[in-house]
């Protein structure tokens, strides 16, 4: 069986290649901004950060109970402490404390320094300030050093780590007030194409609604991009010429979709070529064989193709690993799981093919995987019901039930 549309005068560029070559094409920016911490959330730290505080701040409880010092312990029987206070979350006890001293403590309250141990309120009696503990009393237990977690002036995060919500949590813990951030990518993105209608216009015979602008708008929904739908250009090619060529004086990243093919209405190539450069055009990849990626001036230019499904891949497999090194992001690899695949898949060799599927789990561990329906490249609803990717490599020239198959979980889906 033959994929007769990957049949080039020379092989096609592999996902792999193409990636590696958008990769080195790109040099993440170097401008950044000092922002509250909350407004750091899904940034990328511009510069490491450190502890201004310890964490915890003082030695304290782990629990409710009783603080009381270890050279008070009698091994072979229980034995009695005078209870000569309270240490409450946020109030502190101030007093001295000798030998055969103990306080009351709540979890979290600051532990006196004369003592070293905590006991559970449960494992013993208080009676007229006469707190009696059991022979079997350990020592050094329930306590929670200062420092214990971060100590002052320690490293904390690391340069180019996107901001999560536990890191807020941990710097705000540490007394991180603000952070440097790298400033964001400036993406612009456009349609193209005759046949394209906007929402709420009723469509002729020959028109199709813009999906692909909100598919993109979703897809480019994180901290790290300031993003700015463009609209839909006609298949005019002095009109795509000079939009192009004055967003890309404003812009870091430009995408569009449609027009990279070969019909007699496809021009991207042609005007990239002509205002600016190709690093490649056409992948072994499927769906999105028809890809452009070069640049104008000093802004990376993605052509993508312009049926809705390829849109996709090629942005999550090509386009992604690009914004994330440009905004300064450490990289990281997909999911990847070997599955049980349950259905029958068809597939010509000659490109690595992306197929909608559906990842479950069952209870003793093992993943299986079945199509999600529909496989065309205009065929959203596939898309909108599937959980992963079932990835075929070039060589593949089917997939029987039972095989075994290489599984990506798409970004923030979940495994059923």
């Amino acid at each position: 069986m033959i994929d007769f549309c990957s049949q080039e005068a020379k092989p096609l560029l592999l996902v792999e290649e193409a990636i590696e070559k958008i990769l080195m094409a790109i040099q993440e920016v170097t401008d950044y901004e000092v922002v509250e911490l909350r407004a750091g959330l899904g940034r990328v730290l511009a510069e490491n950060v450190y502890a201004i505080v310890d964490s915890p701040y003082d030695k304290n409880s782990a629990m409710d109970g009783y603080a009381f010092s270890s050279i008070d312990i009698d091994n072979q029987q229980d034995f009695s402490l005078t209870k000569v206070g309270t240490s409450w979350a946020g109030r502190p006890y101030h007093g001295q404390l000798t030998k055969g001293q103990c306080i009351r403590i709540f979890t979290g309250a600051v532990v006196p320094s004369e003592l070293d141990s905590v006991i559970m309120q449960e494992h013993v009696t208080e009676k007229a300030e006469q707190v009696l503990f059991p022979a079997a009393t350990k020592a050094f237990q329930n306590i929670r050093n200062a420092g214990e977690d971060i100590a002052v002036n320690s490293l904390v995060l690391d340069a180019n780590k996107t901001l999560s919500a536990m890191d807020l949590g941990l710097l705000a813990s540490v007394g991180v007030e603000k952070v440097a951030v790298k400033r964001q990518v400036k993406v612009a993105f456009f349609s193209t194409g005759d046949e394209l209608k906007a929402l709420g216009q009723p469509l002729v015979s020959g028109q199709i609604y813009d999906s692909n602008r909100y598919t993109l708008y979703g897809l480019l929904m994180e901290a790290q991009y300031s993003v700015t739908d463009m609209g839909v250009l006609a298949d005019d090619p002095a009109l795509l010429e000079a939009s192009f060529i004055k967003a890309a004086q404003n812009y870091d990243v430009i995408i569009t979709t449609g027009g990279a093919s070969v019909g007699d209405a496809d021009y991207i190539k042609e005007i990239l070529t002509r205002c600016g450069s190709v690093n490649f055009w056409k992948l072994a990849i499927k769906p999105g064989k028809p890809l452009a990626f070069g640049k104008i001036g000093e802004c990376h230019f993605f052509g993508l193709p312009g049926n809705p499904v390829a849109v996709v891949v090629t942005f999550q497999y090509l386009v992604l690993p690009a914004l994330k090194k440009l905004a300064g992001a450490a990289l990281s690899k997909k999911l990847q799981i070997t599955a049980k695949c349950m259905s029958v898949l068809k597939k010509a060799a000659g490109r690595q093919e992306y197929l909608r599927g559906v990842l479950a789990q069952d209870d003793n561990g093992e993943f299986f995987v079945t199509s999600a329906g529909k496989q065309g490249s205009h065929i959203l609803r596939s898309m909108s019901q599937a959980n992963c990717y079932i990835v075929l490599p070039v060589s593949c020239e089917g997939v029987n039930e039972g095989e075994k198959v290489r599984v990506d979980l798409m970004p923030g889906a979940d495994i059923i």
